[in-house]
């Protein structure tokens, strides 16, 4: 099952989110002010679609304890309260269902909600990851010397990174009960224009304009914050490419080691033939005289099945992979809610003869179009056989198509998988389709899959560990190190 990630969604919405009413008079304020409105009509759709259109809605959840949830929601939202009171609310539900494609997703927001996400200064001027809960500086922003690399921030306004990180993983999307995911996500790494991070951060703290953060020696720095248009100026070219440049890239070192880093797999509106590079990078590997190969999957969230050519060049023979059936929750959506829903292929709305009922799964439908009804999926064995031992390096990032790339190399032997446990997560995923649920009183878009993949045989509520588990320092991110790729790097030479 093809699977789409946020960045995606972004560019093939781009149309409807231009094209859609103006909210309602809720959204004409930008300020802290109480929202008086009642939106309660908004959870009356928001549930209306989740139980009739949502496929992995009870997943991890029962019907009564999302009924508990969405009841809950109504009345906070009913009560006056802040636009980002509000927000909040929304998040911890969407972020219950344990779906890593279910949330309101800035990318297909409209500008006047997007702007009331990002306060004028709340955000904070470095970026960074969290390592034993606690922030670590990768990038100095501000350019001022007090948040070199390496920085260890242990508080935000004298509130512990450990309690905002604690707060923040509920508001986070993903499948199951990853935790890792969940911590990807709240770190602020330069590879979005809008990072989670950002919209949380003032949700769970109510910063604004200047922050004090406490450093692990004691220190107490008082620094500004930025705005989004702050954050974005300063991000690397490779968080915006254009349509048909190449994304990727390969170089081979002295070692005779080729890397191949590949930060998204999301190029459905792109122009580039990355298909017939891809085959003829592999097939030139395969004659060259590489050492190995190193697949840079960090930061990587999946999106077209592009994996599939770098499989098929390690291959000896064919190689059969058993696929998760493919259900929906409808045949054809209800009239009642199409005013509120938008996607890139209305037919989403209207699987017909394709929707299959079925005793195997009561109240679904099995989807059978463009291979979704065989029994497995066969990567063919073609071009020029790369021989040569072969690293792929994961993170926490790493889900829906290349969570299922990770889990066929490791399961199948191809590569040695090298860092962190991936997202995503083996009982299944929905994606492959997807609507974006408008709600009109407060013009919030939610994102939602439509299609669920369920295994035929019972798997544990998780993820996929590496072969060679490699975790960062703050020490290796002061000195400019990268553990993941020397220890891969390492593993190809003792081969």
């Amino acid at each position: 099952m093809t699977l789409l990630h946020r960045r995606q969604l972004c560019q093939l919405s781009a149309a409807f989110v231009a094209s859609a009413a103006i909210p309602g008079s809720a959204l004409a304020r930008t300020d802290d002010n109480l929202v008086s409105d009642d939106w309660s009509d908004d959870v009356a759709i928001l549930r209306s679609a989740w139980q009739t259109l949502h496929p992995g809605l009870y997943r991890y959840s029962t019907p009564d304890q999302i009924t508990a949830r969405l009841d809950d929601l109504a009345l906070a939202w009913t009560a006056p309260a802040t636009f980002r009171q509000r927000f909040l609310a929304l998040s911890r539900v969407t972020a219950s269902v344990q779906c890593g494609h279910t949330y309101p997703n800035p990318y297909n927001a409209r500008a006047v909600v997007r702007d009331r996400l990002y306060p004028d200064r709340a955000l904070v001027p470095f970026r960074f990851r969290w390592i034993d809960s606690a922030m670590v500086v990768t990038h100095d922003d501000e350019g001022q010397g007090r948040f070199a690399p390496g920085t260890i921030i242990t508080a935000i306004d004298g509130v512990p990174t450990s309690e905002l990180l604690a707060r923040l993983i509920p508001l986070a999307r993903a499948d199951g009960t990853s935790i890792g995911k969940r911590i990807s996500l709240m770190e602020v790494r330069g590879e979005d224009r809008y990072e989670t991070f950002d919209i949380h951060l003032p949700l769970v703290l109510p910063v604004r304009d200047s922050a004090r953060f406490t450093l692990a020696d004691g220190t107490v720095v008082a620094a500004p914050l930025f705005t989004l248009t702050q954050r974005q100026a300063g991000l690397p070219a490779s968080a915006s490419t254009a349509p048909d440049a190449n994304p990727w890239t390969l170089a081979t070192g002295d070692d005779g080691i080729a890397r191949l880093t590949m930060p998204t797999w999301g190029l459905y509106n792109s122009t580039f033939d990355w298909k017939a590079w891809l085959a003829g990078v592999m097939d030139a590997l395969a004659s060259s005289q590489s050492r190995g190969l190193i697949v840079d999957l960090r930061g990587n969230e999946g999106g077209a099945d592009c994996g599939d050519i770098i499989l098929s060049r390690l291959l000896v023979r064919d190689l059969a992979l058993p696929r998760d059936p493919s259900w929906v929750r409808y045949r054809k959506a209800p009239e009642a809610l199409l005013p509120h829903l938008d996607t890139w292929d209305r037919s989403f709305f209207d699987w017909g003869d394709q929707a299959v009922a079925s005793d195997e799964r009561p109240g679904f439908f099995r989807l059978v179009r463009d291979g979704d009804g065989a029994s497995d999926t066969v990567i063919r064995a073609e071009g020029q056989r790369f021989a040569g031992p072969v690293a792929v390096i994961c993170d926490a990032s790493t889900s829906s198509a290349t969570f299922a790339f990770c889990r066929t190399v490791k399961d199948n032997g191809l590569a040695t998988l090298i860092g962190q446990t991936t997202g995503g997560n083996r009982r299944g995923i929905n994606g492959g389709a997807f609507a974006f649920l408008r709600l009109p009183t407060s013009g919030i878009e939610v994102d939602l899959p439509l299609i669920a993949g369920f295994p035929l045989t019972p798997q544990p509520d998780a993820a996929i560990l590496p072969d060679l588990a490699v975790s960062t320092t703050a020490r290796d991110i002061a000195r400019g190190l990268d553990p993941q790729m020397a220890a891969a790097t390492a593993h190809i030479l003792s081969r």
